[in-house]
């Protein structure tokens, strides 16, 4: 599949996905929000990719927010159907482990693209926030449910409240984000805990990932059960007898996904 604003590339059971459009700090317009629609609907097809890493083009920016045109001329209609909270959530809830690897402004749409990720990586130039009530709009992608899930309804609510943007310390202190690292190496630390990823059992990471997204947002006694459950699939596959075995026989495992 062909993409005006989106270029990857794939390694091995990784594949890069990187918003094209620095001449705008790479921000979304509706075109590249139904792009990236459209290849997280790819990447869940693609049985050959495992992890997907989805970064900016250039250091300066991961996403450096909406297009702040395209919002003015929004109509009531079209802002009540717009599918980019769908989109992420798409993303959020595929059954592939996604981490994002941000450089620069990582601002609404773009700090609201990274959260829907599983994991973020962030290079030490990174700005992260959720300025849109700078605008007399709010964060509409998730942004309001999702940070206050990462770091706590008081942060959020100060974040978005005073649209602060804070730094990638910052970011990393208050859980926002999981790593930092050195300008330039945002993508090449994504790939490095992608491939630790990849080393563990395929079935028990795609499991791991559901119960902790499913149990994130029921009580306590559910996602216990949840977990209990999940844990009884996996000890009917052949992946655990595997893993077990390798492990008292002192090699590594080699897992079929089975």
């Amino acid at each position: 599949m062909e993409y005006k604003n989106l270029l990857l590339e794939f390694d091995g059971e990784i594949c890069v996905v990187s918003i094209n459009r620095p001449e705008v700090r790479n921000a979304l317009d509706r075109e590249t929000w139904a792009e990236i629609a459209q290849v997280t609907d790819q990447m869940e097809k693609d049985d050959k990719v495992k992890v997907i890493i989805v970064t900016g083009v250039g250091y300066q920016a991961f996403v450096a927010g909406a297009d702040v045109a395209a919002l003015k001329e929004r109509s009531l209609i079209e802002t009540f159907f717009n599918e980019n909270q769908a989109t992420l959530s798409r993303l959020a809830s595929a059954n592939k482990v996604t981490i994002a690897a941000i450089n620069g402004f990582a601002l609404g749409g773009g700090c609201e693209l990274a959260m829907a990720c599983d994991l973020r990586v962030a290079a030490e130039n990174a700005k992260l926030g959720q300025p849109e009530l700078n605008l007399g709009i709010l964060p509409g992608a998730g942004g309001t449910q999702r940070l206050s899930r990462l770091v706590g309804i008081g942060k959020a609510k100060e974040l978005i409240l005073t649209g602060d943007v804070i730094d990638a310390a910052e970011a990393w202190r208050i859980g926002l984000v999981n790593k930092v690292v050195p300008v330039g190496e945002a993508v090449q630390a994504a790939k490095e805990m992608a491939q630790k990823i990849l080393a563990k059992g395929p079935l028990a990471v795609r499991v791991a990932k559901s119960v902790l997204d499913w149990g994130s947002n029921t009580s306590l006694d559910q996602g216990l059960i949840l977990e209990r459950l999940a844990q009884t699939i996996l000890f009917a596959t052949e992946d655990r007898a595997e893993g077990l075995s390798a492990f008292l026989e002192k090699r590594p495992p080699v897992f079929n996904g089975l």
